[in-house]
């Protein structure tokens, strides 16, 4: 399995910059594709365009899932030639040791590549911790599976119910996270709170995603405006919002279009490091917003 290279950027525009993904060491760009939207919403050509366009653009950070239709299908006509090029996510929605290395085993059939670079346990809000936790369960499932050279990094995933997340951050040691995080639902599901500093104490990447809110309903069936497009005309603060948490190394945005591609690749190279005024400020913007979205990604604690 070859280490994800970087990518240089294209000419005649300036690179996206790049962190460290926690304690993995990996430098990975602070935008990330998220490739619910072509699984869900496009054709398989559109779809693998945006890919394209995406890591072209230096957007190298590739998240996907089983669950998200044809999105690892359309992978998988991109990276036989572009693995080298990318890193390479994709998550198991299941409790179990012998579930979740069933899942992946199929995802790298579909993405056909031997390895990822990292598998979650996806939506732990959705699972059962105790079972997850279990020595039969799904993260020593994933382990298991990355002693098999199938991934190189483990870790989970959690859009709600806060208290999973931060039992199984006080029980287990992923080497990444991915936490919902925008400034509206840091009023609803503040995993700002809590679960970040937890995975900072631990030295954990984290990955943030729903920085725009997500679209309406979680539905990615045609191309729409984000939550939070919806209500705020300045879609970079959102962006800055996210990758201005102490611990955030990326932001996972889910794309529609080879001119979203490009408009987001500016907002990354643009990105603006804020001051604890203008998170302050973002954050008592977003608390009326919270009142109308409530629990739209599940139940909250």
């Amino acid at each position: 399995m070859t280490v994800a290279a970087t990518v240089p950027p294209l000419e005649g525009t300036e690179s996206i910059p790049q962190r460290v993904l926690g304690k993995t060491g990996e430098r990975v760009p602070i935008l990330g594709l998220g490739t619910a939207p072509g699984g869900m919403g496009l054709t398989d050509i559109e779809a693998v365009d945006v890919i394209h366009a995406a890591i072209d653009e230096g957007i190298t950070y590739l998240d996907t899932a089983p669950g998200y239709a044809r999105a690892q299908i359309q992978l998988g006509e991109v990276l036989p030639n572009r693995r080298e090029e990318v890193f390479l996510v994709t998550k198991t929605l299941a409790n179990t040791a012998v579930e979740v290395q069933s899942i992946l085993e199929q995802s790298l059939r579909d993405l056909k590549t031997d390895a990822v670079d990292l598998t979650f346990v996806h939506s732990v809000g959705s699972l059962d911790p105790e079972q997850i936790l279990a020595a039969d369960g799904a993260l020593a499932g994933l382990r298991e599976a990355q002693r098999r050279g199938l991934t190189r990094y483990v870790g989970f995933t959690a859009h709600h119910r806060t208290s999973h997340a931060v039992r199984i951050l006080n029980e287990a040691d992923p080497d990444v996270v991915m936490f919902a995080v925008n400034y509206v639902d840091r009023h609803t599901y503040d995993f700002q709170g809590k679960p970040l500093a937890l995975a900072r104490a631990k030295g954990l990447g984290v990955a943030a995603m729903k920085v725009f809110g997500g679209a309406p309903g979680m539905k990615y069936d045609k191309p729409t405006r984000s939550l939070l497009a919806r209500s705020d005309p300045d879609a970079k603060r959102a962006l800055d919002y996210a990758l201005a948490l102490p611990g955030v190394t990326t932001a996972v945005v889910g794309m529609f279009s080879t001119s979203e591609v490009a408009e987001n690749a500016g907002y990354a190279r643009a990105h603006t490091p804020l001051t604890s005024s203008d998170v302050e400020q973002l954050e008592a913007a977003g608390r009326t917003l919270a009142a109308e979205w409530k629990d739209h990604y599940g139940e909250a604690v």
